[in-house]
């Protein structure tokens, strides 16, 4: 391996759908969702822990109600990868969101995730989120907080003399 190869960037291996989705997915605002609807194809799937919906018109329908519920909701990307044995076909987005509760605005979002984007034809095809709705979410509504603590606490491992 020359010296070049061995600090060759990771970037090399991440599509280019997948880069300007990176980048149309960290600059979404209600005014710019056709961007990254341009990159999606017709029958794209999305998914998270609240949602599953597959097509644009779901997809659009899944961050219209986002900006509806939350107050300056913004996605900060954190890292990309793609896929070991699939680098065209899969992309990997961690990524932390930011913003406000609209019905809770003493609400703030810190949540991290990631997302699994499939990519097929030069689009893409599914958009799976994973992240802890529970503890990341949940936890912190002031009437689930009260129910659901103790769960968390249930399943928590406590070490030497916590």
């Amino acid at each position: 391996m020359t010296a070049d190869q061995d600090t060759k960037s990771g970037q090399d291996t991440i599509p280019d759908i997948a880069q300007k989705y990176a980048q149309a997915f960290a600059a979404l605002q209600p005014d710019n969702i056709d961007d990254l609807l341009a990159l999606l194809s017709d029958d794209v799937r999305f998914a998270d822990p609240f949602n599953d919906v597959t097509g644009k018109t779901g997809f659009r329908a899944i961050f219209e109600h986002m900006f509806a519920t939350c107050k300056d909701p913004q996605f900060h990307i954190i890292d990309i990868a793609a896929s070991a044995t699939t680098p065209s076909e899969r992309v990997y987005l961690r990524w932390r969101m930011s913003g406000r509760l609209a019905t809770w605005p003493g609400t703030t979002l810190a949540l991290e995730g990631m997302s699994e984007i499939h990519i097929a034809d030069n689009m893409v095809t599914a958009h799976f989120d994973h992240w802890d709705s529970a503890s990341q979410l949940l936890a912190k509504l002031p009437l689930i907080r009260s129910l659901l603590r103790p769960i968390l606490r249930l399943f928590a491992v406590r070490t030497g003399g916590s």
